[in-house]
This record gives structure tokens, sequence and C-alpha cells, in this order.
């Protein structure tokens, strides 16, 4: 799909809504369910087009402003350094805030993600960013904890974010923080070759 001055991927599920999404790439994406009509898929675009194009400028701006204070990559040696404090840490990690929160869990994996800080199969395996190592601690609880709430609610509905809130009551600040510095951190993982 081509839309004025940017360009639009469809993708279509069995979802029953539409979504936009812009990555960090700064691709548009929409979602739709299988069998709706493009014109209604215009339509919706149509009537989000100043939300896509002030989310366009904004992260565009901070892409550039990321761009001018880049930190230097990080090297393999550093990387895995930090995979195996990871493996030591996140796992008491795990195990201490799933009996709080009353969820079992499968395998945990440490890993070098470019794109993710965390996921949760539906068979309770678990996958960790070795880079959260560099986050502060309360962030990391609160990437731990978001994975566990997944045992209960595998969404992100109102109900997995009251589970969240029930062990985390300042998760959004905890949210932000990552929101706002995560990309930065990511950034110098994507460097590397």
């Amino acid at each position: 799909m081509d839309h004025t001055d940017y360009e639009i991927t469809l993708i279509r599920s069995r979802r029953k809504s539409l979504a936009i999404e812009i990555t960090p790439e700064l691709q548009v994406v929409v979602r739709a369910p299988a069998r709706m009509p493009v014109r209604e898929i215009n339509a919706f675009v149509q009537e989000k087009d100043d939300w896509i194009r002030a989310h366009l400028q904004r992260m565009e701006e901070k892409k550039r402003l990321r761009e001018q204070h880049r930190e230097p990559a990080f090297s393999e040696e550093e990387l895995q350094e930090l995979a195996t404090q990871a493996m030591k840490l996140i796992p008491q990690k795990v195990h201490y805030y799933a009996q709080i929160i009353g969820v079992t869990y499968g395998r945990i994996t440490i890993r070098n993600q470019r794109t993710r800080w965390g996921s949760c199969s539906g068979k309770g395996n678990l996958n960790f960013n070795c880079l959260l190592l560099l986050m502060p601690e309360d962030v990391l609880d609160y990437v731990v904890v978001h994975e566990l709430c997944h045992r209960k609610e595998m969404n992100h509905s109102a109900r997995f974010w009251e589970e969240v809130e029930k062990i985390l009551p300042d998760y959004r600040q905890r949210r932000k923080w990552l929101k706002d510095n995560g990309g930065r951190i990511m950034d110098r993982n994507r460097q590397v070759s």
C-alpha cells in the first residue's frame, strides 16, 4: 500500500481489529483482519494520517539525535561477558518473581537480541536480552515481571497490566525509562556485524 509520502506494509491475519505500528526502522505496518476490504483499511489509515505523520516525525528526530550522540558498538567480548553475567543474575530474579506471581516457567535463555528485551513462549520458555544488565536494576526487574505475567495473560490486555501492577505498582515509570533509554543501548548492539 502506498500512502502519499510514506509506504505502508499491510499484514493480514486472523485478528479482529485494525492496528498501526511504526517499526524502529520507520516502516508503517498496518495489521488487518484477513477479509477486511481494502477501502476500509484505507479509510482507517486516512483517519490516522495525522497520528502516523507525527509519530514518524518524532521517531526520525529521536533517531537523528541518537546518531549524533552515538556511543561505540559493543565488542564480541563485551557481549559475551554480559551474557555470562546475565545467566547468573536473571534466572535468580525469574525464580524470585515467579514465586511471588504464582506461576511456573520453562527454559530460560539469555541471548544477544537486536530488537527485544524479553519474550515468553506459549510453553513458558523465557528469553531475555543480555543487554538488560546495562539497565537500572528496577528496569531489569520490570522486564522479568512483564514476561512472567504473560504466564497468566498471553497478551497486553488490561488484565495483563493489572497483574504487572500488583507486583510493581510503579511499573509505568520503569517502562518509561526503558522506552526513553532502551533504544540508545540497543543501537550499540545493532552496530555489531
